[in-house]
């Protein structure tokens, strides 16, 4: 069964080894440095340059429709015969988003809240960016499901970072 993995950059190595990964997203800051492991092929890895905010802020760069579609391009086209990781800094907030918009994406047929729930049990320290959602709430033409989702979860539990996690795609 193919699976959506999150973590932080620190946990990036092993999350990726011990899942023999063979897709990667990374969400980082624009302009910082992320090493891809050597497993994965520089084709198979998105690195979308976009700071973890919600507003505009000077010198940082706000999520945009762009990105998303993005995203959306790349998830669609992971073959799903090996498992997809995502991750950003912290594992927390765009790579929860990130995680969630891929499962919606994915699996049409689903509800939103049921996979906001889902991805709630999955990591209490998980706090979705809400703007990333909300760009992908429209994308997918979700009329405002997968933003009423993640408002239903709630703020995570407070954490440095996140604990890695997966959700598997039915």
């Amino acid at each position: 069964m193919p699976t959506l993995h999150a973590c932080s950059l620190a946990r990036l190595p092993e999350t990726v080894a011990a899942t023999q990964a063979s897709h990667l997203v990374t969400l980082f800051t624009a302009g910082a440095a992320v090493r891809r492991p050597a497993a994965i092929e520089a084709e198979r890895h998105l690195v979308l340059g976009v700071s973890d905010i919600s507003s505009p802020m000077a010198d940082h760069i706000l999520p945009a429709e762009a990105h998303v579609r993005a995203l959306l391009d790349f998830v669609r086209g992971w073959n799903r015969a090996r498992p997809l990781v995502i991750h950003c800094y912290a594992g927390i907030s765009r790579s929860t988003a990130a995680l969630y918009i891929a499962a919606c994406a994915l699996q049409p047929e689903r509800d939103e809240g049921g996979i906001a729930s889902e991805l709630r049990r999955a990591s209490p320290s998980a706090t979705p960016n809400r703007l990333l959602v909300e760009i992908a709430d429209g994308l997918l033409g979700r009329q405002g499901r997968m933003i009423t989702g993640i408002a239903g979860i709630g703020r995570g539990a407070e954490a440095f970072e996140g604990t890695p996690f997966h959700l598997a795609l039915g």
